[in-house]
This record gives C-alpha cells, sequence and structure tokens, in this order.
C-alpha cells in the first residue's frame, strides 16, 4: 500500500460504520441497544440507503451487532472467551467429575451440551496416523465426532482418534464412555496421561465448519491438533478441535527451563 492508498479517503460505508464503533466502543450505544435504521441513518449522515446498509454488514461482520428478524439491528453483548488452558487435562480438574468444556462453561454460568454425531471406524487422515503412530491405509482408528454448545450457541467442532484395536468392544464406542469420560476408559487400558502435545494454527474455516459453527462471514477458527501421550511416551489419542476464533483463546501456562 502507497502513500497515496493510506490517505485515500475511506468509503462513506466505512466512515458510518467506524462512527457507530466507536460509539459502541464508548458505551453511548449501549448492549441490547437498537440502532437506528438504515433509512435513518442513511438521512443522518447524507448517504445512500444502501451505504448505510454496507456500514451495517460492516460491524455485523466484526461481530459488534446481530440482526433479529423483523426487530431491527442491536448491539451485541460482549463476548467472554472461552479458555482452554494447559492444566485442562489435570487431575484436579478431572475429579471434579466435568470435562474441560463443562467446567470452562459452569465458570461462565452458561449451560453446556455436547452432541454426539458419530462413531464410527475410519481409515485415520495422515496427520492422525502419523501422530498416534498407526497404519494410515487402513481402518485403524475409531473417530469420535462431537459438536460442543453453550447455552445452545456452537462453540467448537471435535474429532477424537483412538486405535481401533483398542477400541473395539469397549465403552468407547459408546456415546457414554462412563466416568471420567473416555480418559477413564483409556486409563484402564493402561494409558495415563502424563503429557500433552498440542499444536495450534489459525485459518479460515471450510464451508461446513462455518455452517455448523454458524460463523460470520470473516471469522477464522483456531485448529488445535493435540495427542496424548502416556507413561511411556506413547501416543494413545489425537483429538482435532475447531474453535471460533472469536470465541475462544488459548492459555498456557508453562515453567521456563
Amino acid at each position: 500500500m502507497t502513500a497515496a492508498d493510506r490517505s485515500a479517503p475511506q468509503p462513506a460505508s466505512r466512515r458510518i460504520a467506524e462512527t457507530l464503533r466507536s460509539a459502541i466502543e464508548r458505551g453511548e450505544l449501549a448492549a441490547g441497544d437498537k440502532l437506528p435504521s438504515e433509512r435513518v441513518l442513511a438521512e443522518q449522515y447524507g448517504a445512500a440507503r444502501n451505504t448505510a446498509r454496507e456500514a451495517i454488514r460492516i460491524l455485523a461482520e466484526q461481530g459488534l451487532v446481530t440482526a433479529k428478524h423483523g426487530r431491527g439491528v442491536f448491539v451485541r453483548e460482549p463476548q467472554r472467551l472461552f479458555r482452554f488452558g494447559s492444566d485442562r487435562y489435570s487431575l484436579a480438574n478431572r475429579e471434579t467429575g466435568l470435562t474441560p468444556f463443562r467446567l470452562e462453561a459452569k465458570k461462565q454460568g452458561k449451560t453446556p451440551r455436547i452432541d454426539v454425531l458419530s462413531i464410527a471406524r475410519e481409515v485415520p487422515p495422515r496427520d492422525v496416523a502419523e501422530r498416534l503412530q498407526v497404519p494410515g491405509a487402513s481402518e485403524s482408528v475409531v473417530h469420535r465426532e462431537n459438536h460442543y454448545f453453550a447455552d445452545d450457541e456452537p462453540v467448537q467442532i471435535v474429532s477424537t482418534y483412538l486405535r481401533w484395536e483398542e477400541a473395539q468392544g469397549t465403552l468407547l464406542m459408546e456415546p457414554k464412555s462412563g466416568p471420567n469420560g473416555i480418559y477413564g476408559r483409556l486409563e484402564e487400558l493402561g494409558h495415563v496421561m502424563t503429557r500433552v502435545r498440542d499444536e495450534i494454527s489459525a485459518r479460515m474455516p471450510t464451508p461446513e465448519e462455518a455452517e455448523i459453527l454458524d460463523l460470520l462471514p470473516g471469522v477464522p477458527v483456531l485448529e488445535v491438533l493435540h495427542t496424548s501421550l502416556d507413561q511411556n511416551g506413547e501416543p494413545f489419542e489425537v483429538s482435532r478441535y475447531v474453535h471460533r476464533a472469536d470465541q475462544t483463546g488459548l492459555l498456557y501456562d508453562l515453567p521456563v527451563h
């Protein structure tokens, strides 16, 4: 971008959006307040109605406003991030009997829901096969697909992969895997989690992910490829987490050696 480009005047729609965004940030437009209609905004700023509509679209993409059918456009409540940190698999947290997601939802006063979409024997994706150390050309894994919600709002997609030879015939093949979830069953199989490896990246969602997570246009996702390692350093579970980036933060509190 050249200096001339930076000094060029903003489009009218963006100027209107910036003015409204500043009003929201200063609290002049509070959460739940209704924005003026497109017609009123157009008159107020001496612009065309299409320009006012584009300004509202910009604010919606920034997650600042939401349209309610037949009622108008309203300032959104500030979103508290779901923070998933390095302690989420700790024994202390597991002794509560709640999964990391349910614990985080409880902290925020939200009602969690986990939908088990499918449990199936599959050929693993290449990156999963490498990390789980299983054959990549045969149906060597069980894939558990879960969708997570807080107050009925979609938050994350989790794809968990386990060795078929270990999971077959056990509660790991059932939607309700028993006390302490799948990690309780894996401990019974001799895998005590002692270390985890998380590989984190940001990207744009696939069309399917955008639909499942009900994402606004332009909102990215955080992908966490998680590997659990046991007392022998053996990988025994790999999960791919796809988080809404507008509602999720990752918190790591680690010693420095």
